[in-house]
């Protein structure tokens, strides 16, 4: 039997090499499948960047915001201050004089007249002491009566009489003085007003000075407001007044200047002005905050725009305005335009413009924030800002 390793040179190397040729198919076969990949996956990215390139290329789309258009109104110059309401007299009543309480002849919160008895003190000593220096004078007139008619006798001298007219006089007002100690016990309303609150009860000690309780005169009532100094040009007695509240909401109540300070305060720099306002149905109390309304001046014609489309910047005052174009295609597009304006006074939701702005143009009033020159807009006024002249609170 003939041994394989005497067997040919080139016959092993055939052998050898048929393993190989069946690694290479598998491999190659791997390597094409891998180009293919490769080129799929370029070939999406490269659709991909290039929808991206054309979609930039393209025009954003139009901006959407709100806008209206700049009207003229007619404005009436008023001067607006923030104050307080103030009776025109008002006092915490007291005691004068020490005792115990008798009674309360008051309900708190009742409107009293002028000299009513709001608490009366135990005055029974007084009394007592007042008849009986009511008797001592009574004594004393008919003394000096009596010395009278002696006088004329020419039974006593003339010093006698004289000394009993000093005498009468004396205990009269001894008298006098006794009766006003037991008025003080009564105290009374010193004005008509509407009596505050009470603690004191009858029973009770009251000391000199202690608080009964408070008289406010409600009707008229005073309301006290400061302007700027440099609006005192502006005012003078006798001015309307529109006094409005937050406690009284829907309601105004009307009155007249009657009194203007004599100095201005050196740390504000406000002038305190009082008016006298109406308040027949007692609405307003002391202390309450209050705006005041004073109209100045002629009336004046304003073009007017919602305070939401001006925009304060550092190097002046812009609004946006909604400019009609056209495009390519022949369609009729807004675009924003930006101008400078100056503006004047304000009045509610609105703010007067002075320069910048014509009547009629359309004014964007929200939506600046994400607009420059030429940016294309579409409007919706669905949903839009305030444009009140006199806004008034939209929670219930």
């Amino acid at each position: 039997m003939p041994n394989v390793t005497d067997a040919p040179a080139s016959a092993r190397s055939h052998a050898e090499a048929r393993p190989k040729r069946k690694l290479l198919k598998p491999m190659l076969a791997m390597l094409g499948l891998t180009v293919v990949l490769v080129g799929a996956i370029a070939g999406t990215k490269f659709a991909q960047i290039s929808k991206v390139i054309a979609q930039s290329k393209q025009a954003p789309p139009p901006a959407v915001v709100t806008a209206l258009n700049a009207t003229t109104a007619e404005w009436q110059p008023r001067i607006s201050a923030v104050g307080s309401t103030k009776a025109v007299r008002g006092v915490d009543v007291t005691t004068e004089v020490g005792g115990i309480v008798r009674a309360v002849m008051f309900k708190p919160g009742q409107d009293v007249a002028a000299g009513a008895l709001l608490v009366q003190l135990n005055d029974d000593s007084d009394l007592a002491n007042l008849h009986a220096l009511q008797a001592t004078a009574g004594l004393a007139e008919t003394v000096l009566k009596r010395d009278r008619a002696q006088l004329e006798l020419n039974a006593v001298a003339q010093a006698v009489v004289d000394s009993d007219e000093a005498d009468l006089k004396a205990k009269r007002a001894q008298v006098e003085q006794q009766a006003a100690s037991v008025a003080k016990k009564a105290i009374r309303a010193p004005f008509a007003g509407r009596i505050g609150l009470t603690s004191v009860n009858p029973g009770q000690y009251l000391n000199p000075g202690d608080k009964i309780a408070s008289l406010q005169t409600v009707d008229p009532i005073y309301v006290d407001f400061g302007i700027p100094q440099e609006q005192i040009q502006a005012i003078s007695l006798g001015q309307a007044v529109t006094v409005t509240t937050d406690a009284l909401r829907g309601k105004s109540f009307t009155g007249k200047i009657t009194a203007i300070d004599s100095k201005v305060d050196p740390t504000t720099r406000n002038v305190t002005i009082e008016a006298t306002v109406s308040n027949a149905k007692g609405e307003l109390l002391p202390g309450m905050f209050a705006r005041a309304e004073v109209a100045t001046g002629a009336v004046e014609r304003h073009l007017t725009v919602p305070q939401t489309a001006v925009t304060y910047n550092p190097y002046g005052v812009t609004v946006f305005v909604a400019a009609p174009q056209q495009s390519a295609s022949g369609a009729e597009t807004l675009t924003a335009q930006q101008r400078f304006v100056k503006t004047g006074p304000t009045r509610g939701d609105q703010v007067a413009i002075l320069s910048g702005l014509k009547e009629g143009e359309q004014v964007i009033t929200s939506g600046q924030m994400k607009l420059k020159n030429g940016s294309a807009v579409q409007v919706d006024n669905r949903v839009k800002p305030t444009n009140a002249a006199a806004p008034t609170p939209q929670e219930q």
